[in-house]
């Protein structure tokens, strides 16, 4: 298994130095080696980086800042010459904090600590990818088998909620927020107040509406980059 990495520092010395020691490590992959934390946010959002190497004194965006504005930031290890910010980065998740100048040996320890993590949320989320396909709900006086991959769409009703499935539609007493926190999240995502919707099931988005066969789900504008970022991530083909 190999970490796909990233070095992000402005100073040129700082990121030579990095670049050596991971050259030294089979398990590194280093993808590209940044000035900045905006030339970094590229890469991010447009290749599958599993760690960062990020320091924190750069221009325009610091490395605490770039870490605030990434909705699912790979692991992350702050290489930073200051001491101070070592208790806001543990509340970002950070991995480890290696203060320069850097020694290899301290260098391998933390890269193989986000080694370990990164093993573990693999494995994680294969135990998730095997759990159950279907869910259980109450209509009227019995209890009805639901698969995931029938459901297209579900809209709230007051208390009620209505789960749309080929040919048919269930009306159970539950709330679309209790839906919501019980269903698989990569599969169903909130994209209005009062609707649910399945991913794989998605046709088209045009303006503020999904269109998934026959029906038009309306999309939340306070919602909708969040929406369409989570439906097409870095799936949308550009010229």
């Amino acid at each position: 298994m190999k970490l796909n990495c990233l070095i992000i520092d402005d100073e040129p010395l700082a990121r030579k130095g990095l670049q050596e020691y991971v050259d030294e490590i089979d398990f590194l992959n280093l993808v590209a080696s940044c000035e900045n934390a905006l030339k970094a946010q590229q890469y991010v959002n447009e290749e599958k980086i599993d760690m960062i190497y990020l320091d924190i004194h750069m221009p325009k965006l610091s490395g605490i800042e770039f870490l605030k504005t990434l909705k699912h930031p790979p692991i992350a290890i702050l290489t930073t010459a200051y001491t101070e910010y070592a208790i806001e980065s543990y509340s970002l998740d950070v991995i480890d904090y290696l203060i320069k100048p850097i020694t290899f040996e301290r260098f391998l320890k933390a890269s193989q600590k986000a080694l370990e993590f990164h093993r573990l949320k693999v494995r994680a989320e294969s135990n998730a990818d095997n759990r159950a396909d279907y869910f259980f709900v109450r209509c009227n006086s019995k209890y009805e088998k639901v698969f995931f991959h029938d459901v297209s769409f579900i809209e709230a009703l007051q208390n009620y909620a209505v789960i749309h499935i080929p040919g048919r539609k269930l009306i159970t007493y539950i709330t679309l927020t209790s839906l919501e926190n019980q269903l698989p999240k990569d599969r169903f995502i909130k994209v209005h107040k009062s609707y649910l919707v399945s991913v794989p099931h998605i046709q088209a988005i045009e303006g503020n509406e999904i269109l998934i066969e026959n029906d038009r789900i309306p999309i939340s504008r306070n919602l909708r980059d969040d929406v369409v970022h989570q439906i097409m991530g870095n799936r949308l083909f550009k010229r």
